[in-house]
């Protein structure tokens, strides 16, 4: 890419636009030029229609321009437990891959975001250091059903709970009873439950993890358990008419009642994450505990049914579930899987890696941006967001797609320097990030924090 500011001597009647030959809009890759002005897309016209502004970018033949990717399933941590995670580094590493919006977690921060104060502390937080724009879920625990309306007032994009202990205390977990009421309450204003959706009773009757053995590990989280917790949340949204979403889809085995669900009208999605998508289970050394996540990563022929998955629509969107904590946390010295925190960091890599293993299968690049753009937006019904099209925000990504480098930990922007991609060579460099029409420059922080019905 290119700066050929100035463009004109003449009217200047965009800041900025970007002139080249793939350039990914609702049409399709196109030779166009975009012109924006005030950080929003306000003319797409063809190849040579001479747009003039203030700053001129012109896209190389190897580059394409897509849209900025939305992340809805990031654990930023601060404030509380900002050693493993914080708002700069969180937001500068989404920049560096792409991500111009994300949508943070209740949890890990201490406090969660389970009540109107906690979300105002949070804000508080991030407000003056963050490079992409950021948005909030609540939270839903035991006891807090009051709590809801006043947090969705106040803009969070909908509810997160979890159906067997979250890893932290401060976040308990709800049985299936609880979250159908806490479902019939979000059905009064129409707002989103989104479930971790794993099954307590099967885990406590799994085997234990113990060791650094990988495959202890994944027998102590069965797909069971994911089927068993899938299918309450189907049928409890299903009682309620709520909308029901579930996180981080590891079992393939769920995906045909996921799909019978779908076609009988249950407001339900899913979301499924680069690493069940790449990573296979039959290749995680043992004690490598940087692989560790619950539910966990599994066999090739699970990974290989999620992706049919994502093609027949059953599941909707990838996004990262950037879930960081310190490296002493994850035992590395140990690699112990029972002892590791849960969780994978990938904020930063995640459309390279799903790009790589995309484009070995012959899927385009258009459809990869859909589940990890449009469709996320659709789901927090960010309706300016995760499109390149007339009246969207400026939100850009400049991506060289048959670009390849080696993942090194160390240039990584989240804070702890852990991945299990770290060494693997993937397809795919974003070369720039553009929020709202002005380059991410990684110093200056230029993200707003968004509410619900705002963006």
């Amino acid at each position: 890419m290119t700066d050929g500011s100035p463009v004109s001597r003449h009217v200047e009647r965009f800041d900025l636009v970007f002139r080249g030959r793939n350039i990914m809009t609702t049409a399709g890759v196109i030779a166009c030029e975009v012109g924006v002005r005030d950080g929003v897309i306000v003319a797409i016209e063809p190849l040579g229609a001479g747009l003039a502004g203030k700053k001129l970018m012109v896209l190389k033949d190897d580059e394409t321009l897509i849209p900025g990717l939305v992340d809805t399933h990031v654990h930023v941590n601060e404030p509380g437990r900002t050693e493993w995670e914080g708002f700069t580094s969180a937001t500068r590493a989404a920049a560096a891959g792409g991500v111009t919006t994300i949508i943070d977690m209740p949890l890990n921060s201490i406090p969660a975001t389970v009540n109107v104060e906690a979300l105002a502390l949070k804000r508080s937080v991030a407000a003056d250091q963050i490079f992409v724009d950021v948005g909030f879920w609540g939270g839903a625990i035991p006891g807090n059903k009051h709590d809801l309306r006043p947090l969705y007032d106040e803009g969070v994009f909908g509810f997160k709970c979890f159906l067997l202990h979250s890893g932290v205390d401060e976040f308990p977990h709800l049985d299936a009873d609880e979250m159908e009421e806490d479902l019939a309450e979000l059905k009064s204003f129409d707002s989103l439950m989104i479930v971790h959706a794993e099954d307590s009773r099967a885990i406590d009757r799994a085997p234990a993890a113990a060791g650094d053995q990988y495959k202890k590990f994944l027998s102590s989280r069965p797909r069971g358990a994911e089927n068993i917790a899938v299918a309450e949340v189907i049928e409890r949204a299903r009682f309620t008419g709520a909308r029901a979403h579930i996180l981080h889809l590891s079992s393939s085995d769920a995906l045909p009642m996921i799909a019978t669900a779908k076609r009988d009208g249950v407001r339900i999605t899913v979301e499924t994450c680069p690493h069940y998508l790449t990573l296979l289970a039959e290749e995680i050394p043992n004690g490598a505990t940087a692989f560790k996540c619950c539910p966990p990563i599994r066999e090739a022929s699970n990974r290989e049914l999620l992706w049919q998955g994502l093609i027949d629509g059953t599941i909707d969107c990838i996004v990262s579930d950037h879930s960081p904590s310190t490296v002493d946390l994850k035992d590395v010295e140990n690699g112990d899987f029972a002892v590791a925190w849960g969780g994978v960091s990938s904020l930063q890599l995640g459309l390279s890696v799903v790009w790589t293993e995309a484009r070995k299968r012959g899927i385009g690049l258009e459809q990869v941006i859909q589940w990890m753009s449009s469709r996320p937006a659709a789901l927090a019904r960010l309706i300016r967001k995760g499109q390149l099209a007339l009246g969207c925000d400026a939100d850009f990504a400049v991506f060289a797609p048959d670009a390849s480098y080696v993942v090194d930990v160390t240039k990584l922007h989240h804070k702890n320097p852990i991945t299990p991609y770290a060494g693997r060579t993937l397809s795919g460099v974003v070369r720039t990030t553009f929020l709202r029409g002005v380059q991410i420059d990684g110093q200056v922080p230029t993200g707003r924090l968004l509410r619900r019905g705002e963006a």
